[in-house]
């Protein structure tokens, strides 16, 4: 057997994947490594769903890498990402546990998987800036100005991801890439699913436990820290939305109507980018949660045994 596994627990938010990731830590003496994009920030805890307390269980601490590891306002990327990552999963890896990455970052974990080099290539802010006002078409035959070998992993389905797709092929011409020798590892990867209802019931259910708990003063501190409103929006849905109301720009109830439709829009777009990451060789372990949460355990500690043998 191929030493180094690496369970990764995906999934759209609001299916479970965290305390999934506990108990499966607490199994097979497991630290959890965030995926979430946003969840490294200190301070933005009830939009973002770190949900802390969750990594206690029966009265033992979970371990837990990569939350709470900048501050709001800050900026972080896929690139920093990966160097995070390899760090943390080498470390847990020699002292002989089971690095479990968790979160619905579906760009982090891809660039893991597939070891993107290309997500080291800096921002040209000045390229983008002259081609922001650009409609698709014209920024696809910008790209195809580009030597085929410097595009053939672009992503055209955006008008943000052909301007990068440019940016890279453009870098390309003039730089040579270097390759980073990473840490290797075998991996699981299970994804947590359900119907789109049932989908929709859990995020909404959790936004109005997340109003209740204080997420609208939450982001009033935020802003009294100096975190201002280009930041909010920035990070998006709850922060964006929340900031728009703040700034008199929404009504109460129109935040929340406004905020629910965006949170199922934005799982929908998470559904999409895990089964983008299939047709791109991504072997997921799809798992309904509507099974008992012991079934669901059991299934996935028994997916993992059959894949490593008994690692605990």
């Amino acid at each position: 057997m191929r030493q180094n596994p690496l369970l990764i627990i995906l999934g759209p938010t609001a299916s479970g994947k965290t305390k999934l990731a506990v108990k499966v830590a607490d199994a097979l003496n497991g630290e959890i490594i965030s995926a979430d994009s946003r969840q490294i920030f200190k301070g933005m805890d009830i939009g973002t769903g770190k949900d802390l307390d969750e990594y206690m269980l029966n009265g033992k601490a979970i371990p837990y890498h990569l939350i709470d590891i900048k501050k709001a306002g800050e900026r972080y990327n896929v690139n920093e990402f990966k160097e995070d990552f390899f760090s943390i999963f080498q470390k847990i890896s020699e002292k002989g546990a089971i690095p479990i990455l968790c979160g619905g970052t579906g760009m982090y974990v891809h660039s893991i998987l597939q070891n993107h080099e290309y997500t080291a290539i800096p921002v040209n802010n000045e390229l983008r800036d002259s081609l922001k006002n650009f409609d698709k078409e014209l920024l696809r035959r910008k790209l195809f100005d580009y030597p085929a070998e410097l595009i053939k992993q672009a992503d055209q389905s955006s008008h943000k991801r052909l301007i990068r797709a440019i940016e890279i092929a453009e870098y390309l011409m003039h730089n040579n890439l270097q390759s980073i020798e990473r840490p290797e590892f075998n991996s699981l990867v299970i994804g947590l699913s359900s119907d789109i209802e049932l989908r929709r019931h859990k995020i909404i259910s959790r936004l109005e436990l997340r109003f209740k708990e204080g997420m609208i003063d939450e982001v009033k501190k935020l802003i009294a820290d100096g975190v201002t409103k280009e930041d909010l929006v920035f990070y998006g849905l709850e922060y964006k939305f929340i900031a728009a109301y703040l700034f008199d720009e929404l009504s109460y109830p129109e935040l929340k109507e406004r905020l629910a439709i965006a949170i199922c829009q934005f799982a929908k777009r998470q559904m999409t980018f895990f089964r983008k990451m299939e047709k791109d060789g991504v072997e997921i372990n799809w798992f309904n949660i509507e099974l008992n949460a012991d079934e669901l355990f059991d299934e996935v500690i028994n997916t993992f045994k059959l894949k490593f043998g008994c690692q605990s």
